[in-house]
């Protein structure tokens, strides 16, 4: 827990009106005091403050520099909530590397309604605030649970939630709130935060939020006026004033260091050149050096300690041999509190004591802090108090942090243990101990998402002594530092990791390569080095397994061959590996390339498969980065198979997992969709957002994907050589596997289209070498259908008829509907208008079944150009409910209970019962009982829960 720092209020002299630390003036308002100079920032909280009474929620971050008021509005809205719950946390400096401190301290009040948590939420939330010892929680499963507590807190009355200096958060708290604020919509709760202004990017970035501008001259000269009595002379004033900058909390603190009254009235103060926050500081500095030498040391105790214990206080002052009364100065000057709690008057002030300390006092205050804390019930926070007050390296510190760093990841806290480590690693001696901890705290923030962090502490491996298995393993932190973060070639770090490891540990060199196979894949010709040839010809080269080969092995090896030779020599080791994986222990970690290599099969059977299993392990385990790559795979395959609306499901679940874990991820499986339901304007802003996001992250995998996508959006809709043109974008470069064959599909059709033989010729040539060497009915369908296209003479209709017996024979619908559509069309040229009816009958209404909008519109004028009529058909149900209200009608039409969808899709169990309520308004039933016969037919089976 820690400190609440809060601007309160304090009557004035004349009883009309008050102000707060803030130096704010209350005016009275409609609905209460309205703050001088903040009277829309007041009618903002009025507006949040009214919509969470009529059941709705909301977020605000208040942003702004130090003295601007945050604290003071806080209070004013704090002050409106009559009716409603308020409960309250403060961020704090040195709290920073304590997991979860102050969401422990935000959700104390509310801890008696654990019980009603779902039993996974329950345990997660425990364990996270060391309430019990269990599996290490994944964050976003506490956030789901404090997302649930706080819906179940707002049922009987609206529940405000006030976090004050939210830049001091520890990390893990931070992302639990974020996470909760941007998932209310329906549970009557308010998260109000403030903020100093930050030059990166914060855990709140992107909340609603309001900058505090500076107060108006006439406001500050008021305020001026009402908290500086006397006489004042008008150059000071101004001089103060222009100072000030509109700030409220330097109008009141920057006359106190006037030396005196005289210099007020008659304007012989000088003014030094500090910015505003330090004059801010040195002015509370200069306050606190006219204290006692006891208070001033007693001042600094309860800077360095952040939990606002004032028994932990005493008892730490009594190891100074300091009284209880050295704290009666500062209480009298208004510079601290001390009751249930001990508060200081201003963030600033407390930063202020502390840096003004010498190194020596503050090692003395962490020391008796340390001695004050008891080792059994708090030994995270004692062990970081004795770390600073450490002079030299200390072995015994060091392990002790060590062992908090344990702990911290046993709660979930990655970036806490990072911080523990770290400081471990500053008072080792032992330069192998100091190494092997100084990977543990890089790990740790590359967890954490904490790049800098992590390259900051491998620095600190620079130059001492190291072995060359730990060499090798800084090499490969660095390569995933840099896949992860997308700042340097990943691929490239990750190879020269894996051929260093060769001659150490041969499993893990293989491991590395596969993992530099993904990086190099993501990175396709945005590559700068590593490319896949590079590490497939690496492969090759390196030792094999000294053990039976694992399923990791046999894909390895397989892939190298695939890149090194082609599918057919490549095939049979392959298919092997795709076999053992679906029983392997490392489905999770390395279940992605094996649902790859199927798909490199034009194996769809073992594709889906592959990633039903990998979407199963990966909700089994709450692995949240898996589970939202399984998911757009997923979402592809069930694309292909046509079933539109459960692929928009899966699409939907997907966003929702990488929106909540921050994962930088291209949406595959929404391109792919989007491109087959053929809304042009839709598809084409996604695919257009895709390619310059993906770009911008260096993912050129996610870039060739949206141009194969954009290319059969552009087939679909008939305008052919805007088609051409991302095919080629597509399957130019490095014939990686997947997405440039796939590519070279839609570049025949395409070139057929526009007149382009030789080019359709040439990118037949690439296609049919992989799909024919796979033997599958996918891959032979795809180049009998290819080649029709190409055909001129009578030999089309044998392939075309080929091509739809194969395909039809795998769940491939759309595939299918497309060979339909241009055998009819071929045969409509050849003037054979009732055969050709047949099959743009059938690929119509196959094309209308899945919702492809532009292919069926392109096949509708083909059959009004054998003269048949043919009216649009829409599907209505599904136009009328947006994506998510869909997922959740198909689940709960499946069974499943508001708890149980909440937490598939990160939602509170009463934002979902609001999200049904709008279901059944707009299908006009009553109940879960009717959704199934309202529902769209293919959107009936449900997501895999």
């Amino acid at each position: 827990m820690s400190v609440q720092i809060r601007e309160t209020e304090t009557p004035s002299a004349s009883g009309g009106k008050a102000r707060g630390a803030s130096g704010l003036v209350l005016v009275p308002g409609v609905s209460g005091p309205v703050l001088r100079g903040r009277a829309s920032e007041c009618a903002r909280l009025d507006e949040l403050l009214s919509a969470v009474g009529r059941g709705e929620s909301g977020t605000l971050v208040l942003r702004g520099e130090a003295g601007m008021g945050k604290t003071a509005l806080l209070d004013y809205a704090s002050r409106l909530c009559e009716g409603c719950r308020v409960i309250r946390a403060g961020g704090v400096e040195s709290e920073l590397e304590l997991p979860f401190a102050a969401l422990h301290q935000l959700c104390m009040p509310l801890l008696d309604d654990l019980e009603t948590l779902p039993a996974p939420q329950l345990d997660a939330l425990r364990t996270a605030f060391g309430l019990t010892s269990g599996p290490r929680p994944d964050r976003f499963l506490v956030g789901l649970a404090v997302l649930t507590l706080f819906s179940e807190a707002a049922e009987p009355q609206p529940l405000i939630c006030v976090v004050d200096d939210a830049h001091w958060l520890d990390r893990c708290s931070a992302q639990v709130l974020s996470f909760v604020a941007r998932r209310l919509q329906a549970e009557s709760v308010l998260m109000l935060f403030t903020e100093r202004d930050q030059d990166q990017p914060t855990e709140l970035a992107g909340l609603p939020e309001l900058v505090l501008q500076r107060l108006s001259d006439a406001d500050a000269r008021e305020l001026l006026a009402s908290s500086t009595p006397g006489r004042f002379d008008e150059r000071v004033r101004q001089r103060i004033i222009d100072e000030a900058r509109g700030n409220p909390l330097a109008l009141l603190e920057l006359p106190r260091g006037v030396s005196s009254s005289a210099s007020l009235a008659g304007g012989f103060a000088v003014s030094d050149s500090l910015p505003l926050a330090s004059r801010m500081e040195a002015s509370f500095r200069r306050r606190v050096d006219q204290l006692p030498e006891e208070t001033q040391r007693l001042l600094l105790l309860a800077a360095a300690e952040p939990t606002g214990d004032p028994m932990l206080l005493w008892q730490a002052a009594a190891v100074l041999g300091l009284p209880i009364e050295a704290a009666a100065p500062a209480e009298a000057a208004d510079l601290i509190a001390v009751g249930t709690r001990v508060t200081f008057r201003h963030p600033l002030l407390r930063s202020a004591i502390y840096a003004a300390a010498s190194g020596d006092k503050r090692r003395d205050a962490h020391r008796a802090l340390a001695e004050a804390t008891d080792p059994k019930l708090d030994p995270d926070r004692r062990a970081w108090h004795r770390a600073h007050a450490a002079l030299a390296p200390d072995e015994d510190v060091a392990l002790e942090l060590e062992l908090s760093a344990d702990r911290a990841q046993a709660r979930g806290g990655v970036a806490a243990a990072a911080a523990f480590l770290e400081r471990a690693v500053a008072l080792t001696v032992d330069p192998a101990r100091r190494a092997e901890r100084a990977l543990a705290a890089a790990q740790a923030s590359l967890e954490a998402g904490a790049f800098d962090a992590a390259i900051r502490v491998l620095a600190t491996t620079e130059g001492g002594r190291r072995d060359e298995f730990q060499r090798a393993r800084v090499d490969l932190l660095r390569g995933r530092i840099a896949s992860a973060s997308s700042w340097g070639n990943g691929a490239a770090q990750l190879l020269k990791a894996a051929r260093r490891l060769e001659l150490l540990d041969v499993d893990l060199a293989r491991q590395t390569y596969l993992e530099a196979l993904g990086a190099a894949l993501a990175e396709g010709e945005l590559a700068r080095a590593g490319t896949l040839r590079d590490v497939s010809r690496a492969v090759c080269a390196a030792p094999a397994p000294a053990h039976e080969p694992l399923a990791s092995d046999l894909l390895l090896d397989g892939l190298a061959q695939l890149l090194a030779e082609g599918l057919g020599p490549a095939a049979p080791t392959l298919r092997k590996a795709v076999s053992a994986f679906r029983d392997d222990e490392k489905m999770l970690q390395f279940g992605g390339w094996a649902a790859r290599a199927a798909a490199t099969l034009w194996d769809v059977v073992s594709w889906d498969a592959v990633i039903t299993r990998q979407l199963q392990l990966a909700r089994d385990a709450g692995a949240l980065a898996q589970l939202a790559t399984a998911l757009q795979g997923k979402g592809i395959v069930v694309t292909w198979s046509g079933d539109f609306s459960e692929a928009s499901s899966l699409i939907a679940e997907a966003d929702a997992v990488t929106a909540a874990t921050g994962v930088r991820m291209a949406s595959y499986g929404g391109m792919l969709l989007a491109a087959y339901q053929g809304r042009e304007a839709e598809a084409s802003t996604l695919l257009a957002t895709t390619i310059e996001n993906a770009t911008a992250r260096g993912e050129g995998n996610g870039v060739r994907f949206a141009h194969w996508a954009t290319a059969i959006l552009y087939n679909g809709l008939g305008r052919y050589r805007e088609a051409l043109v991302a095919a080629r974008q597509a399957s130019a470069g490095a014939p990686e596997f997947l997405i440039s064959h796939w590519a070279l599909v839609e570049l025949v059709e395409a070139s057929v289209r526009s007149g382009n033989s030789d080019l359709a010729a040439e990118a037949f040539e690439r296609l049919v070498e992989p799909p024919s060497a796979s033997g599958s009915d996918w891959g032979l369908g795809i180049v009998a259908r290819s080649r029709a296209l190409m055909s001129e003479d009578k030999a089309a209709e044998a392939l075309y008829l080929e091509a739809i017996t194969r395909l039809g024979r795998t769940p491939l619908r759309p595939e299918l509907a497309r060979a339909h559509l241009l055998y009819g069309e071929w045969l409509r040229r050849e003037t054979r208008r009732m055969d050709a009816r047949e099959q743009l009958r059938a690929a119509y209404e196959l094309f209308i079944g899945f919702g492809a909008c532009a292919f069926a519109e392109r096949t509708r004028r083909e059959l009004l150009a054998t003269g048949e009529k043919v009216r649009k058909r829409r599907d209505e149900t599904r136009g009328q409910l947006t994506a998510q209200e869909e997922q959740i009608a198909r689940l709960a039409a499946d069974g499943q209970t508001n708890q149980e969808i909440g937490a598939q899709l990160f939602l509170s169990p009463r934002t979902v019962e609001w999200h049904l309520h709008k279901v059944f308004t707009k299908l006009g039933i009553t109940s879960r009982m009717h959704l199934r016969d309202k529902l769209p037919d293919t959107a009936r089976t449900g997501a895999p829960a």
